[in-house]
């Protein structure tokens, strides 16, 4: 059983298969394996969906390069023009959000030049805004709305 998030519930599309959980990704429009991460996911994309975030302009786990190391954003949103507006790490609800993990997710971001950035195990979430001229970020309190 998948612990209760802090987040708005999910009514998930779960099937049984091979030995295995999967849930609907309705993002991808396919069934996927069902990890803590993949439960964090798929709530954190309902959420923003709920936040009027368009679900055409997600990606999935798309590939980036960072330091000549291939690697996988778990959620990005782009803006009306097609650039990466927004990068999200999802990690399992078990594991504690701290430095190394939001460094981590500078360095992908430093690749990817997103306006914002979500951490998030979904317990916790953590919003940012980088300014790509001065090379600042500042905290956010909240989700910012979808422009």
């Amino acid at each position: 059983m998948l612990p209760k998030l802090n987040l708005p519930p999910l009514q998930a599309r779960l099937q049984e298969s091979d030995g295995k959980i999967w849930i609907f990704d309705v993002i991808r429009k396919k069934f996927v394996v069902l990890t803590p991460e993949e439960w964090v996911r798929q709530q954190f994309i309902n959420f923003l969906v709920t936040e009027n975030y368009p679900k055409s302009l997600f990606k999935i786990e798309g590939g980036l390069s960072v330091n000549e190391l291939r690697r996988r954003s778990d959620i990005v949103v782009f803006n009306r023009e097609g650039k990466a507006w927004m990068l999200v790490e999802c990690k399992n609800p078990l594991i504690r959000i701290n430095q190394a993990t939001l460094d981590q997710v500078g360095n992908y971001n430093s690749t990817m030049q997103a306006k914002y950035v979500v951490v998030t195990n979904g317990m916790e979430h953590y919003y940012f805004e980088t300014n790509w001229e001065d090379k600042t970020v500042k905290r956010l309190a909240a989700l910012p709305s979808f422009e």
